[in-house]
C-alpha cells in the first residue's frame, strides 16, 4: 500500500502544480522578468547582451523559488481556505502537507545546486529567498495583525520578491558581468513597481466579496486605484531614467503605460467590479518584453 501511494505522489504533485501554480503564467513571468532585468543591466554597461546558459539557470531558479513559495502559501493559508475556498487541493485532500513539504525540500536542494553553479553568492541569495519565505510563514502564525491586515502583510511579504530580484542582479555582479551602480537600484525599483502594480490591481475592487482580502477594503476603491496607477507611473519613470540616453527608440518601453492608464479610466468609470486585470497583466508583459528586446537591440 505504501509503495502504491508513493507512486501516486508525483501525479498528485503534478495536478497541484497545474491547478495552483499555473506553469505557463508563472514561467512566462519569470522568463520575462529575468530577461528584462539581466538584459537591461548588461546593456546599460555598453556591452552587447544575449542570453547565455547562466541566464537560463537564473530563470529556472526564479521559477522554482516561485513554486516553493506557492506551496508554502498553500499551507500557510489552510485555515482561511477551509472556510472560503473549500475546493483547494490541500483542503480536499488531493495533496497533503507532507507531500508539499517533501516537494519543497527537493526544490530547495535542486535549485540551490543550480545556483551554486553560478557562484556561492548566488546560492546564498537563493537560500535567503527561501529562508525569508519560511520566516514569513512562522510570523503569520504568530501575528494575527500580519495575517489579517492586508497592507501590513504586504509590507512584510514583499521583501521576498525584492530578494528574488537581488538574486538575479547579485549573481550578475558576482560573476563580473556587471558592476553594481545606481542603475541596478533603479532596475530593482522598476521591478518592484511592476510587481506591486499587478498585486494592487488584483486586490482592488468596488465591492469586497466575503472572505476576500483586498487592499481596497482598507484604502477604499479610489485610493487603491490611485496607488495601482501610481505604481505603474513609477515603473515608467524608472524606464525613462534607464533608457532616455538611447534616444527616442529607448523610450519605446514607456508606451506600455497606455495599458494601466486605460485600466484606471475603466475602473473609475465602471464604479463596480474589479480592476481590469487584462491591462495589468498586459503591462507586465509589454514592459518586460520591450526592455528585453531593447537590450538585444542596443549596439
Amino acid at each position: 500500500m505504501t509503495t502504491v501511494t508513493a507512486r501516486r505522489v508525483p501525479a498528485r504533485l503534478g495536478r497541484f502544480v497545474l491547478r495552483r501554480f499555473r506553469p505557463p503564467l508563472y514561467a512566462t513571468y519569470a522568463l520575462l522578468w529575468v530577461l528584462a532585468l539581466e538584459g537591461s543591466a548588461v546593456a546599460a554597461t555598453g556591452t552587447a547582451w544575449r542570453p547565455t546558459g547562466a541566464t537560463w539557470v537564473r530563470v529556472t531558479g526564479v521559477v522554482l523559488a516561485l513554486l516553493f513559495l506557492r506551496m508554502l502559501d498553500e499551507q500557510k493559508d489552510l485555515a482561511h481556505d477551509r472556510v472560503h475556498h473549500p475546493d483547494r487541493p490541500l483542503v480536499t485532500g488531493a495533496i497533503t502537507a507532507a507531500e508539499l513539504r517533501g516537494a519543497m525540500t527537493a526544490i530547495a536542494v535542486v535549485a540551490t545546486a543550480l545556483s551554486a553553479a553560478l557562484s556561492a553568492a548566488a546560492a546564498l541569495l537563493f537560500l535567503a529567498v527561501l529562508g525569508y519565505g519560511l520566516l514569513l510563514a512562522a510570523l503569520e502564525r504568530l501575528s494575527s495583525a500580519v495575517r489579517d491586515r492586508q497592507l501590513l502583510g504586504l509590507a512584510v511579504t514583499y521583501p521576498v520578491q525584492a530578494l528574488l530580484g537581488a538574486y538575479v542582479y547579485g549573481s550578475l555582479v558576482d560573476a563580473g558581468t556587471v558592476t553594481a551602480d545606481w542603475r541596478g537600484a533603479v532596475l530593482l525599483v522598476l521591478s518592484a513597481c511592476v510587481f506591486l502594480h499587478v498585486e494592487f490591481a488584483r486586490k482592488t475592487a468596488w465591492e469586497a466579496p466575503p472572505g476576500a482580502r483586498l487592499y481596497s477594503a482598507d484604502l477604499g476603491p479610489r485610493r487603491s486605484a490611485a496607488v495601482t496607477a501610481g505604481l505603474a507611473a513609477g515603473a515608467v519613470g524608472c524606464e525613462v531614467l534607464l533608457c532616455a540616453p538611447d534616444g527616442p527608440p529607448g523610450l519605446l518601453p514607456c508606451l506600455a503605460a497606455a495599458l494601466p492608464a486605460w485600466g484606471t479610466l475603466r475602473f473609475l468609470a465602471a464604479r463596480r467590479g474589479g480592476w481590469p486585470m487584462a491591462t495589468a497583466t498586459g503591462f507586465v508583459v509589454a514592459t518586460y518584453l520591450a526592455l528585453a528586446l531593447l537590450a538585444v537591440w542596443r549596439p
